[in-house]
């Protein structure tokens, strides 16, 4: 891609997927592009946040195999969240879920500690 189309597209991207495009997908010494070392890095923020989000608001004590069918089933839709999260805010928006839920869990266990006392 010609630098003019480059920035159109990194115009075009969320914050943190153009962050990551813009460090790792930078051009190495011999020339070739790094992209898609910052796709599977993408795909990992992406899948670690969903899996945060998950354990902080709706995981539930399940048997082992439980969970990794879950986890499995989590981690192929963190797949298509990957592709939207090209250009739209999907990890900005699971950083806020986190956000809120570690606020919740906090309140509670204040809420508890100021019940039992």
């Amino acid at each position: 891609m010609n630098p003019q189309e480059t920035e159109f597209v990194y115009g075009r991207m969320s914050g943190i997927a153009r962050f990551v495009y813009e460090t790792l997908g930078s051009t190495a010494a011999n020339g070739d592009s790094n992209y898609t070392l910052a796709g599977y890095v993408l795909f990992a923020i992406v899948f670690i946040m969903s899996a945060v989000v998950y354990k902080l608001g709706f995981a539930k004590s399940l048997k082992f195999y439980q969970s990794l069918i879950i986890y499995v089933f989590l981690f192929l839709g963190c797949l298509i969240l990957t592709f939207l999260a090209f250009f739209l805010p999907i990890v900005e928006g699971l950083i806020v879920a986190a956000l809120i839920l570690i606020i919740y869990r906090v309140r509670r266990v204040n809420d508890k500690k100021h019940e039992t006392a």
